[in-house]
């Protein structure tokens, strides 16, 4: 099934979305161990993590881009999930008569595209999410959306009946606006020459945005902070080169760090270098 959906209130929010079901075959017994029917959240998010690893391999074998995690759509994945095993149905409606469009429009997700795909099995947790990507690979439907060429993020969400031991399984995918920091790394510094009480350090630093499969945004910048001993961190510069020469007073701990900024404002993680002059 096809949809065209638009969202109130949002701007450039057409989309044209995939909207398909897999009813998942049981293979084997249908009884179920008691691991199965107290699942702490630890094993949920791992099994979770596992899936997705399963559906970027996928992808990669085609030469594609992994999907970036987004966690808005863990969360709308997980609850969709819950809401099938809880309310006792399968399918991309729900009760309510809502649908994962309708969802993601009621967020405020930004989004230009988005395909959910559902699966259930009754297998043991430790091959439910592969058995899950197997069934989705065996779909037409469903591998078009997992080996699209037009998503850039993906969340995961895994429920498991308390009684019987099914798990339900939902992928959302998603077209939408690059949310994925960007990557810095600084090098080991180097020590020149100095004073009595300074000494010269030359940083360099190295720094790329993550690649999306589809709307990078693109490296922008770089900020640089340093922080003496036990100090606060301060901002020394932003900036878009990639060294900078300075004087480091002897007698202390100086620590750098720096981290990337893309062209849409996502900072990544702070990479960081120390320089002992004690």
């Amino acid at each position: 099934m096809t949809r065209i959906s638009f969202a109130p209130g949002r701007r450039r929010l057409a989309s044209l979305s995939l909207l398909v079901v897999l009813g998942a075959s049981l293979v084997g017994p249908a009884t179920v161990g008691a691991a199965d029917l107290s699942v702490d959240p630890a094993t949920v998010n791992a099994e979770e993590a596992h899936l997705i690893s399963f559906l970027n391999a996928d992808r990669a074998a085609l030469g594609l881009v992994p999907v970036r995690v987004d966690a808005r759509l863990m969360a709308m994945a997980r609850a969709r999930s819950t809401d099938m095993i809880v309310n006792d149905y399968f399918s991309h409606t729900q009760p309510d008569g809502r649908n994962v469009f309708d969802i993601l429009n009621a967020s405020g997700i930004t989004w230009y595209g988005a395909g959910e795909i559902i699966a259930w099995n009754n297998y043991p947790m430790d091959v439910s999410a592969s058995t899950a990507n197997h069934q989705w690979l065996g779909s037409p439907d469903h591998l078009a959306i997992v080996i699209s060429n037009n998503y850039n993020y993906v969340g995961v969400g895994l429920a498991v009946d308390p009684v019987t031991g099914k798990k339900m399984w939902t992928a959302i995918y998603l077209k939408g606006p690059d949310r994925t920091g960007a990557q810095a790394r600084l090098a080991t510094p180097s020590l020149g020459t100095g004073t009595r009480t300074t000494r010269r350090v030359s940083l360099r630093w190295s720094g790329s945005d993550v690649r999306l499969q589809v709307l990078t945004a693109g490296l922008r910048s770089f900020v640089l902070q340093r922080k003496v001993d036990s100090g606060a961190w301060r901002t020394i510069l932003g900036t878009t080169n990639r060294s900078l020469v300075l004087s480091v007073a002897k007698g202390h701990r100086t620590q750098f760090r720096v981290a990337a900024r893309d062209r849409a404002g996502n900072r990544g993680a702070w990479s960081t270098v120390t320089v002992d002059l004690r």
